[in-house]
């Protein structure tokens, strides 16, 4: 049974994996980089926690509206650092408020219908919630560093490396291409 809760975790972590992967162009430093793993796996533990609570009606009500909301924020955060690098000459200090609120929670909607699933064949809410949540802030925190190793050879501005990527991801995934 913990074997299955692995399984899912992992899987549910990509799209927040994926996403940490180009948030990790803009060099966070490592405590900022703490703070985005956490926030992407506090959002993915309280997610899935709903989920298995509210029930099966409000998961299957919510199913594929939370999949574009997801892909909105990224597309919106993308377009936003493209835009903020048009108008800047150096990139500007990280605006670490969407990482931390903007793009976790609308990433982690689609996990509530996850935990809906969970909840309908009995698995307890209180050891899969922060099993997600623990998986999703490692997978985070190790997207972001290869993310950031990444950086160091590709020579464009990170800012603009960073947005072109969420935009690409956010179409992908908007097109219903990344599942």
């Amino acid at each position: 049974m913990i074997g299955d809760l692995l399984i899912v975790g992992f899987t549910l972590s990509f799209d927040n994996f994926r996403t940490a992967i180009a948030l990790g162009a803009l060099r966070l430093r490592w405590r900022h980089a703490g703070q985005v793993a956490l926030a992407f796996g506090f959002w993915d533990a309280l997610a899935p926690l709903l989920g298995i609570l509210v029930g099966h009606y409000s998961g299957q009500a919510m199913g594929s509206t939370a999949e574009y909301a997801g892909a909105v924020a990224l597309g919106a955060y993308g377009l936003y650092l493209l835009v903020q690098a048009g108008r800047t000459a150096v990139p500007e200090q990280f605006d670490q408020r969407w990482a931390l609120f903007g793009l976790p929670l609308p990433l982690s909607l689609d996990n509530v219908v996850a935990g809906t699933s969970l909840g309908l064949v009995g698995f307890s809410p209180w050891v899969a919630a922060p099993l997600f949540g623990a998986i999703t802030a490692v997978m985070s925190f190790v997207g972001l560093q290869l993310g950031r190793a990444a950086a160091h050879f590709v020579r464009i501005r990170s800012d603009v490396l960073t947005g072109a990527a969420l935009i690409v991801m956010a179409t992908v995934l908007g097109l219903g291409l990344g599942r």
